[in-house]
């Protein structure tokens, strides 16, 4: 039906006016130019009863997007000349025409949430902004989505009424045209006219246009109303859909639907792996097998936090003089900088500990942060160890044990002795030892006695099952799990007296260090097999940890002229060959508050699947030393920002 043009103002004032065809500038601006006052083109205005008689709204076939329009042969002179509209490089200042009818255009009407989901649905909508589609007329795949409902097609063809040759249409402009080109629109094809500027009646309907142009937004704003019934039965079926077809796989992840679906929900989602619930329902946390695949100590459960079944593991050792005074800084023994990443578990042992022991461990909790807790802590006198795990692996450690030995013939004298700490993580075994063997260059048999007393006096383990019964030995603790570590002071020092030692250290670092290993008392007894049986030591390649002057770099300068040696050690040994592997074995030069100096190991341990019938820590911590270590962290953190900013406000520039 060919389109009619509306009157713009009063009559007097269009037969003033030269006559002209309004059209849209490539910078998305309309011209505010006049239009052709002919009894054929110009309508009657509003309240004449020629044009009450077209109040109705008309329907006409919609024209899809990609058709070519019929245009009339009155004008065959003019052609249609296509232009492509281009985004300018400022934003574009949109101006409404002078004759144009604020009061008709607010009158629109717009479509309701309801008659969206209709025609989502494929029905017809009741009324509103969209007319019906015709039938037969092929949909538009591909549409812009930036376009949103209230936007028309734009014709980007100048035609003349008669004139001939298809008609194409503008891109999507991307929010860059305002509600002002709500204005443009197209009629049918039918009487093949070509588009116009449409006349201002607020009843005239809008042209039909695919569902698919309305914008991403509007469309899941007019889905997302909870009191509309056909959403929520729209909503259940798309649930079910997605969900229906999980196998006996992985599930897929919960964002794994159609674009329609929970479309406004998508604001948050997890990284965990989703649960299917028939798997809760049969899955149970009290006990459970080794093959079993919900069991929380179990195969899947290993696999998902290690795939490749190795453990991080952190060991150090440090003699502490029992000075009061901590390093301002433990980054460097908890965090090497040979070390890119932090590792999964941190077992911290000391000898001739500080007098506040809750200081240390509140300190070892600030350095590591809040993605590690303090799994469990033990004291025998001045010797201490401390546990610290990531977070979210405390929930596969069973209970975490513990046992001293004390070496001294006064038993009341707890300066030299042993404590162990046993857990199992998974299906692994774990125990820690940390000693402080008897000094002296010459009592090497005294320590090897300390050693004998260490493995047979320790009862462990207590209420966690073996793992390999029946690899266990009775009289030796060591064998009782998969894995040990042992560290400590163990005393062992270096022959040959201080002037061979000292004299072999002005060497090159690689060749001192293989000499200064044949003087050692330790290396040779473990080559008897008197002490440390079964164990292994990574190789040394840094200079011996004991005795410094406290604050120097320097051995000892006092008149006691002690030999430097390798006191501070850190063995291991593993139930299953291969199964522990080192990967740093090093010590701290910088940390200068004891005569000693720390010395840290780090391991991959590989770690075995296990059962759910052990007594189970179930995430226990100490949270009190947790809160305490992050609100230290912060205090410091603001102290340091302060200092910063007083150091640049306290800045004078001088002129010389």
């Amino acid at each position: 039906m060919p389109s009619k043009l509306a009157s713009l103002g009063h009559s007097e004032a269009a037969a003033q006016q030269p006559t002209s065809q309004g059209r849209l500038q490539p910078e998305g601006r309309m011209l505010k130019g006049q239009l052709p006052n002919t009894d054929e083109d110009l309508a009657a205005r509003p309240g004449s009863p020629a044009a009450d008689d077209r109040r109705g709204p008309e329907k006409s076939p919609a024209l899809p997007l990609d058709t070519p329009a019929q245009v009339g042969t009155e004008d065959a002179q003019v052609r249609a000349r296509p232009f492509t509209p281009k985004p300018p490089p400022q934003r574009p200042r949109l101006e409404r025409a002078l004759s144009l009818d604020e009061k008709g255009w607010r009158k629109r009407r717009f479509r309701t949430s309801r008659e969206d989901l209709a025609v989502q649905n494929g029905a017809s909508p009741s009324g509103g902004s969209l007319q019906d589609e015709a039938p037969g007329t092929p949909a538009r795949t591909g549409s812009p989505p930036c376009l949103s409902t209230s936007l028309q097609e734009i014709p980007t063809t100048r035609r003349a009424p008669g004139s001939g040759g298809p008609s194409s249409w503008g891109n999507c402009l991307s929010g860059m045209i305002s509600t002002s080109l709500d204005l443009l629109h197209r009629d049918g094809a039918s009487a093949g006219s070509p588009p116009r500027l449409a006349g201002l009646r607020p009843p005239r309907p809008l042209p039909a246009v695919d569902k698919n142009v309305a914008s991403d937004a509007l469309r899941t704003a007019s889905k997302v109303d909870s009191d509309h019934v056909d959403y929520r039965l729209r909503l259940q079926a798309r649930l079910f859909r997605a969900h229906s077809s999980l196998g006996p796989g992985r599930p897929p992840s919960p964002l794994a639907c159609d674009d329609c679906s929970l479309h406004s929900a998508r604001s948050t989602f997890s990284l965990l792996a989703p649960i299917r619930a028939k798997d809760v329902r049969s899955r149970s946390y009290l006990e459970g097998s080794l093959l079993a695949s919900g069991a929380l100590m179990g195969a899947d459960e290993l696999a998902r936090y290690f795939p490749d079944r190795n453990l991080g593991l952190f060991v150090a050792t440090w003699n502490m003089q029992g000075q009061k005074e901590l390093p301002p800084n433990l980054d460097e023994l908890l965090l090497p900088a040979e070390a890119d990443l932090a590792q999964d578990l941190y077992v911290v042992g000391v000898q001739e500990g500080c007098s506040d022991r809750r200081e240390w461990e509140t300190r070892l909790q600030e350095t590591l942060g809040p993605h590690y807790v303090m799994l469990y802590s033990a004291a025998h006198g001045a010797l201490y160890m401390s546990v610290l795990i990531r977070r979210d692996l405390i929930w596969f450690c069973s209970e975490v044990e513990s046992s001293t030995v004390t070496t001294r013939i006064v038993s009341q004298i707890k300066t030299k002795g042993a404590l162990g700490v046993s857990f199992t993580f998974f299906g692994t075994s774990l125990l820690f030892i940390t000693s402080h063997f008897t000094s002296g260059d010459g009592k090497v048999g005294e320590r090897l006695v300390d050693y004998s007393k260490t493995v047979q006096g320790l009862a462990l383990p207590k209420n966690v099952p073996d793992t390999s019964p029946y690899r266990s030995d009775a009289a030796d603790v060591t064998t009782r799990f998969d894995g040990v570590f042992w560290f400590g002071d163990f005393n062992f020092r270096l022959s040959g007296g201080r002037a061979a030692v000292e004299a072999i250290l002005k060497q090159d670092l690689g060749a001192s260090v293989q000499a200064l290993l044949q003087r050692d008392q330790l290396t040779r007894e473990m080559k008897r097999g008197s002490i440390f049986k079964g164990f292994q030591e990574p190789d040394i390649r840094f200079l011996p940890s004991y005795k410094f002057d406290v604050g120097k770099d320097s051995y000892d300068s006092t008149s006691k002229q002690r030999t430097p040696s390798y006191t501070d050690r850190v063995v291991y040994r593993s139930r299953h060959k291969d199964d522990i592997c080192p990967v740093k074995y090093s010590s701290c030069p910088g940390i200068r508050t004891s005569d000693h100096r720390p010395v840290y190991g780090l391991f991959r341990v590989r770690v075995r699947p296990g059962r759910d019938n052990i007594p189970l820590a179930a995430g226990k911590f100490d949270r009190e030393l947790y809160l305490i270590g992050i609100k230290r962290r912060i205090s410091r953190e603001i102290q340091r920002q302060q200092a910063l900013k007083s150091q640049h406000s306290s800045a004078i520039c001088t002129i010389s």
